[in-house]
């Protein structure tokens, strides 16, 4: 049965209060619309709700192998982190091996680069293993690259003229022509002083 102004009227009520008692009449109305174009619209998307659910459910364990995937992988990255540290803790043992061994500075990275650092190990307290073989290696293989700090004197058994007197006074007196004889004088002429 609905609200009307004649059956307002028919109870003997006044024009204004049938006016007042219908504004609230509409208004409650109009709130009880709004609710149920609310809950209208939250029953449409439910249906989608519902869809996606038997979508993932159909899906299965498809969210185990993914999981298993990226685990798989984080663990690769972690070794290959690992195995990074341990190879530049390598590389600068061997590269203090290197300096401590007399390979210039300038060619150490070159040998560092074409150096398999699998072969080389570090021991519990981070210092490398076989020091004397790596040591022995080292002079053999880079013996061109290692440097010496001091000077190195001329060989005794054949030493440097520094022009003086390459002949003997009897060689040069030996010889008979007088221009190659003034020659060998003016080349060797600290045996004539």
């Amino acid at each position: 049965m609905a609200l009307t102004r004649s059956m307002l009227k028919g109870m003997q009520l006044t024009d204004e209060q049938v006016s007042a008692i219908i504004e609230e009449h509409v208004s409650t109305v109009d709130g009880l619309k709004k609710d149920r174009d609310k809950y209208k619209a939250d029953a449409d998307q439910l249906s989608k709700v519902q869809k996606e659910l038997d979508e993932l459910k159909a899906g299965g364990d498809d969210w185990k192998a993914k999981y298993e995937k990226e685990h798989n992988d984080f663990e690769e990255y972690k070794k290959d982190v690992a195995a990074k540290e341990a190879t530049a803790k390598v590389r600068s043992a061997y590269r203090k091996l290197l300096v401590e061994n007399g390979v210039g500075e300038k060619h150490i990275d070159a040998v560092l680069r074409v150096t398999d650092f699998s072969a080389i190990k570090l021991d519990k307290e981070g210092k490398l293993e076989n020091t004397d073989k790596l040591t022995e290696g080292i002079k053999s293989e880079w013996a061109g690259f290692i440097t010496t700090n001091g000077t190195k004197g001329a060989a005794v058994d054949n030493p440097p003229t520094n022009g003086k007197a390459t002949m003997t006074k009897s060689d040069i007196m030996k010889i008979k022509d007088t221009t190659e004889r003034q020659k060998a004088i003016a080349e060797n002429i600290d045996l004539f002083n």
